[in-house]
């Protein structure tokens, strides 16, 4: 009588369905690779013609820490992940709350750098066209400026809907992509405050 060897069968673990992330989210990653490449160009072209200027005025005449403005883009950062949080519990009111808030930090931002541009070529004899300074200065903020600007679209289409009660728990994943692109304008400017008002002083 032949004894028969008994083989266990190998037990798999049962494979976890993979989900393809969103299309919003793969766009808006799309969106901030193009743009970050676009942000070192002019970053690189920043640091080179650092003191290459034939003329002044030169950053440390004119340029002012602007440490307050800092303050409130990068704040905005903390309010819309607050913000992102309360629509996932269907908070909706605190949603808008936070919404707004980030809302008004990031055009307190936009606003201190208008001032700062108005002092500077108003009263400090800075354009554009005055040096390499001006020159890179205007362009490396300004692009940042811009994106702030497209951002506060963005969040003023949100923030009115909310109003309008048309936002729900369900557009959470919608929101959190509009978000992603407020955190990368805040992370961009780290990089300009940075080279602009640290190392390039």
């Amino acid at each position: 009588m032949s004894t028969a060897t008994l083989i266990p069968h190998a037990t798999h673990a049962p494979e976890q369905e993979w989900n393809l992330p969103s299309r919003g989210r793969v766009a808006m990653y799309c969106l901030i690779i193009g743009e970050s490449a676009i942000f070192v160009i002019f970053v690189v072209a920043y640091i080179y013609y650092i003191g290459r200027s034939l003329t002044g005025p030169t950053p440390r005449e004119v340029l002012d820490v602007p440490i307050f403005n800092t303050i409130c883009l990068l704040s905005s950062s903390l309010t819309i992940w607050i913000a992102e949080r309360s629509l996932e519990r269907n908070k909706i009111r605190l949603f808008g709350a936070w919404w707004a808030l980030t809302l008004v930090l990031g055009a307190i931002f936009l606003v201190g750098t208008g001032i700062e541009w108005h002092t500077l070529i108003y009263e400090k004899g800075l354009t554009i066209s005055t040096n390499l300074f001006g020159t890179t200065f205007y362009s490396l903020v300004g692009l940042h400026a811009s994106h702030v600007i497209f951002g506060l679209i963005g969040l003023s289409t949100v923030l009115i809907f909310t109003l309008l009660g048309k936002v729900r728990e369900e557009h959470s994943e919608r929101i959190q992509v509009l978000a992603l692109y407020w955190h990368f304008v805040d992370a961009v400017w780290v990089v300009v405050f940075t080279v602009v008002y640290i190392l390039g002083r």
